[in-house]
């Protein structure tokens, strides 16, 4: 069966690009690509044959049907983003479902991604993560996405232009508060790379100064509060679940978990009722 291969690509540094990538790049037929030109640079370095076809957000919904069909006839194809992993903050995702739909296989080549990559090297907690792409410009969708962040539990990655950097680190500054962990990453693996830790009003005072150029991703550190939250929760989870098994009553477990945490009564009957459904289910 004919198989659509998503190819991570470098971000920067060609030699980033795995030996399985550099293989399957040379062993399809055709490379599905959002900008052939740099693409074509790509599967030179690497000796591939070949054909080039154009996929990018203009085209991709129609082209879906040709690349079903290409794969129909039996060739092996393969899907690459100018830089990184295809499909994330960038096309691919129709001409997936497509294949997907039509019974093909569908392989992803894993390899760099520019959010994973800031996200490691940040400095910040990489266990739980949320990434958002580019935020919204303006209106309700920006409030949106900054109100977000501001409330996240988790650690959130962003992507932004270098045009954009400094206007959205004073509305996260306004959003999150001025003291926020941060982490700009900038041309990562490239030869000016660049990493700024520290507040958000510490990146914020050094790209005042200093214009960024370049690829930009952000990494924004979770709120303290709600991860404070977060772990109340748990806690109190927990102690509800130990007063269940010992045999309380339902009623008495919801107060005193309130009581210790100090969580908002409906909030600890819920958290004793979802045990209970839990239990029953089990």
């Amino acid at each position: 069966m004919a198989t659509l291969y998503l190819v991570s690509t470098p971000i920067g540094n060609l030699e980033d690009l795995s030996p399985r990538a550099a293989d399957v790049l040379r062993s399809v037929s055709r490379i599905l690509a959002e900008d052939t030109r740099r693409s074509r640079i790509l599967a030179d370095r690497v000796g591939s044959e070949a054909a080039l076809v154009s996929v990018h957000e203009h085209n991709e919904r129609a082209r879906a049907t040709r690349i079903v069909s290409w794969l129909d006839q039996g060739e092996n194809l393969a899907l690459v983003t100018d830089a990184g992993t295809p499909l994330v903050s960038d096309p691919g995702a129709r001409v997936v479902d497509a294949v997907v739909a039509a019974g093909h296989v569908v392989t992803p080549i894993p390899g760099p991604s520019a959010p994973l990559a800031a996200l490691v090297a940040s400095g910040l907690p990489a266990e739980r993560f949320t990434f958002l792409g580019f935020p919204a410009r303006k209106g309700r969708a920006r409030q949106a996405d900054l109100t977000r962040i501001a409330r996240s539990a988790e650690t959130t990655v962003l992507f932004e232009s270098p045009q954009r950097l400094v206007r959205l680190l004073e509305d996260l500054e306004s959003a999150c508060g001025a003291e926020r962990r941060i982490c700009v990453a900038r041309e990562v693996t490239k030869v000016h790379e660049e990493f700024v830790r520290g507040s958000v009003a510490e990146a914020l005072g050094h790209y005042r100064e200093h214009a960024p150029r370049g690829e930009v991703t952000v990494v924004v550190g979770p709120s303290d509060a709600a991860r404070d939250a977060e772990a109340s929760v748990a806690h109190a989870r927990a102690l509800a679940a130990d007063r269940l098994r010992a045999g309380a009553r339902p009623s008495a477990v919801a107060r005193e978990v309130a009581e210790r945490h100090g969580l908002a009564r409906n909030l600890a009957y819920r958290i004793v009722h979802d045990l209970q459904d839990s239990a029953t289910d089990e």
